[in-house]
């Protein structure tokens, strides 16, 4: 009855299939997971690479530091760390694609907090001495006369709290910036470990690979569409929509301009909750795809799945372990592996290096703007366009000529060394590549046009000892004379007429000596040794990162294959959670700190204090950054000597090891071979004997 049963089940399962389609197919599943993942990655690289290209944005627009900056940008990885051991134990246990789902709407809900402060903190308000009037000749004099007993203490105004100040003198709001970062790291953790092993899960070994490739290939795009935001939203003031653009008096190339750094992260946030939304219609298992007439897998599609719906589960000795057996066998197996010398070795260079890649990277955008005079958002635009597409074909082009020419593990590392050591000595030439310093009268050079030095100059001189300045402010002016003077008043102008962007400055004692030469608004820009010199930089900035680019893959075969099989999950979790940790965070920070001490003029916070940087020294800056990054590949190369000679030793060994132990299988195979021949022999004369007496039986 129960069989007779079953059987009309099947046929009605048949006939509905035929009639009707069935709500999904394994398969199906299997290729909308695909597709839900690499959107998935799409979505968080690009609100990741916006977050990078808003750097300078967001100093600008909170009045802080890099220092800060890189506080901000680590607190990804620190929301990352906070999960992660958690989501990759239980959340291989739950249904993980709901668990990724989840975590989509957390990185949406991230990404919406960092955008928030704008909508709180009211309009962006920037120094300047330049009003929007429509009859020129109510325009105030830039220079109010002074007291001289006032130019003793420097002609400093009375710092007097601007209004509004009570309400964020309690909060930074840049605090939501990190909080809303840390909440994207948080969100961001399932994505990967989860959604990479419900592929090698579901999909078959010879698919599982091309499948994992085309994720990642698809997380690669996302930091192109990224600076592409970033550059877009550069161009657009920060409070477009709530402001008479013709009331702006600066320019997208000004140090005080801030774009719309908010409208991006909304973009990402609504792109990033929108990949969320197919993970809850998926299955928490694929089954085995039996008959279904129509719509029956083929032949190659049916080995995508695993296992019957009693599915042999990747995790067996999870379910009759306790916490307290996994934790005693942990720490011996952990010993284990940081015992492997050449494992540890592998472990240092890459968190060197990686220190240098994530703190250059970080800070190039920054870079282009400041020692080359471009604006944040070309700045974004190039690194988008050109820096990570040369990183991608770097990264396939190493993988395929690792296939091509069938490295082994020295091999491997003998190649990713090399390409390394090639983008270094490439990278060198970026210390030739210099632009002078802008002439500012008072910071870089003094009012009797000395030559360009960086002591500390006065700003405050006899052709503007008449006026009352403050020295805080940063409103500069392009003096007639080609110099940059930090502001109209301390430029000793008397009178401006037009309004705006065009208004300009007259009898300006400190420009000239009869005092009536006038200046613009703006600092003078002087590009013309930066022009011909950024293509260069460029190019040589396409190569390079192509060229270390090419050791990424085989690198990171080299970590997989150096180590047994059975350390390998453990090995891959410790080397990524040692990066997060030593490189992922602390590298923004220490770079931005050090960028910090290369500031020439910093800004005034509205409500007082110390604000982001105006202008750097040029070529402190360039030795600085450069200098930090290729120091620390210095030091990495240094640590892969010892790692050569370690790696070469157990090569040696377990050469010797399989020849020993090929010498043992065949004396054991030899020794095998006598005695079955001797086995036969004896069999053979017992038989012959048999046969005689037999023989000799019949014959009587």
């Amino acid at each position: 009855m129960m069989e007779a049963g079953a059987e009309r089940g099947r046929s009605q399962g048949n006939s509905d299939g035929a009639v009707g389609q069935p709500r999904s197919s394994p398969c199906t599943s299997l290729k909308m997971f695909l597709a839900a993942l690499s959107f998935a990655y799409f979505a968080k690289a690009l609100s990741g690479s916006y977050m990078k290209s808003t750097i300078t944005q967001l100093e600008r627009r909170f009045d802080i530091p890099s220092y800060l900056i890189g506080v901000i940008d680590g607190s990804f990885e620190v929301g990352n760390l906070l999960v992660i051991a958690f989501v990759s134990y239980f959340g291989a246990k739950l249904h993980r694609p709901k668990i990724i789902a989840v975590g989509c709407v957390l990185m949406s809900i991230g990404t919406f907090i960092i955008a928030l402060p704008h909508f709180i903190i009211g309009r962006y308000e920037f120094e300047t001495s330049v009003r929007w009037v429509v009859n020129s000749t109510q325009n105030p004099s830039p220079c109010p006369v002074g007291r001289p007993s006032d130019l003793t203490r420097e002609a400093k105004r009375p710092q007097v709290p601007a209004t509004g100040c009570e309400g964020d003198s309690y909060l930074s709001m840049w605090i939501y910036v990190l909080l809303g970062n840390v909440l994207r790291g948080i969100g961001e953790t399932p994505v990967q470990p989860l959604g990479i092993s419900y592929i090698d899960d579901f999909a078959g070994e010879e698919n599982a690979a091309l499948y994992v490739g085309c994720v990642q290939t698809i997380s690669v795009v996302g930091p192109v569409f990224g600076y592409l935001l970033g550059s877009l939203c550069a161009k657009i003031y920060v409070d477009i929509g709530f402001v008479k653009m013709e009331t702006i008096t600066i320019t997208p190339s000004d140090s005080r301009w801030v774009g719309a750094w908010w409208l991006g992260y909304l973009i990402a946030g609504v792109i990033t909750l929108l990949s969320a939304i197919p993970f809850w219609f998926l299955p928490r298992s694929l089954p085995v795809a039996g008959p279904r007439g129509p719509d029956k897998c083929t032949a190659e599609r049916t080995r995508f799945i695993k296992e019957p719906p009693l599915m042999k589960h990747k995790y067996p000795a999870d379910e009759n372990t306790t916490f307290i057996e996994m934790a005693k066998d942990f720490i011996p197996t952990l010993r284990t592996l940081l015992g492997h010398p050449v494992y540890l070795i592998y472990l240092c260079v890459t968190i060197i290096q990686l220190n240098s890649l994530i703190g250059m990277v970080t800070y190039k955008p920054k870079y282009i703007e400041q020692h080359f005079r471009q604006s944040a958002s070309k700045a974004n635009f190039l690194m988008g366009v050109i820096n990570i597409p040369a990183v991608a074909l770097g990264m396939f082009s190493g993988g395929l000529l690792m296939k091509r020419l069938k490295l082994n593990i020295m091999e491997a590392a003998r190649f990713a060394f090399g390409t390394s050591l090639i983008g270094y000595i490439l990278s060198l030439f970026f210390f030739a590549m210099s632009c002078d310093n802008a002439e500012v009268a008072g910071v870089t050079l003094s009012y009797t046009m000395d030559r360009i030095s960086y002591d500390k100059h006065s700003v405050f001189a006899s052709c503007n000892s008449d006026c009352f300045c403050s020295s805080s402010d940063w409103d500069p002016v392009c003096g007639e004379n080609g110099i940059t003077y930090v502001s109209p008043c301390l430029a000793g102008c008397t009178a401006s007429a037009g309004s705006g962007k065009n208004t300009v400055f007259s009898n300006c004692s400190c420009v000239g000596a009869a005092g009536n030469f006038t200046a613009t608004t703006g600092q003078c820009l002087h590009k013309e040794d930066c022009d011909g010199m950024f293509p260069y930089f460029l190019a040589l900035s396409v190569v390079t990162s192509f060229i270390i680019s090419l050791g990424g893959t085989p690198g990171y075969m080299f970590l997989i294959r150096c180590i047994k099989p059975q350390l390998k999950s453990l090995a891959l979790g410790f080397h990524a959670l040692a990066t997060r940790t030593l490189a992922g965070i602390p590298a923004p920070i220490y770079f931005g700190a050090i960028i910090d001490t290369t500031c020439l003029k910093w800004g005034q916070k509205r409500c007082g204090g110390v604000g982001a940087c105006r202008i750097y020294n040029t070529t402190a800056y360039r030795i600085a950054y450069l200098g930090l990054t290729l120091s620390l590949r210095t030091l990495s190369f240094l640590v892969c000597i010892p790692g050569f000679i370690l790696l070469g030793r157990q090569l040696r060994r377990e050469e010797r090891s399989a020849v020993h132990g090929d010498l043992a299988n065949g004396g054991a195979e030899l020794e095998a071979l006598r005695k079955e021949e001797f086995v036969t022999s004896s069999a053979d004369r017992s038989q012959q004997t048999a046969d005689s007496s037999t023989d000799r039986e019949t014959r009587l």
